[in-house]
């Protein structure tokens, strides 16, 4: 079976479509293509949030695991010198 992906635009729409309580979740679900399984779990990780501050959380995410990358290297780089350090006295 073919697997969609669905954009942050696209899931935050949904989610907001859902509150207004016109429709019930599964019919929404139905008219968009996904399971309410989904459903759960997008409101549970997106919230009341909109598409820009979805937007700026994923910016924020990559940009600390870069920051993250940046530290463990110069980390490795500390221990390495303490190592020749200590071999020279």
């Amino acid at each position: 079976m073919k697997t969609r992906q669905f954009t942050e635009a696209q899931i935050i729409q949904l989610l907001q479509d859902a509150q207004k309580g016109d429709r019930s979740v599964e019919e929404l679900c139905r008219d968009f293509g996904c399971s309410p399984a989904s459903f759960y779990a997008w409101r549970k990780k997106y919230g009341d949030t909109t598409p820009d501050e979805a937007k700026r959380l994923r910016h924020l995410k990559k940009e600390n695991a870069r920051l993250l990358r940046i530290v463990g290297q110069q980390r490795l780089e500390l221990e390495g010198m303490k190592e020749v350090l200590a071999k020279k006295r």
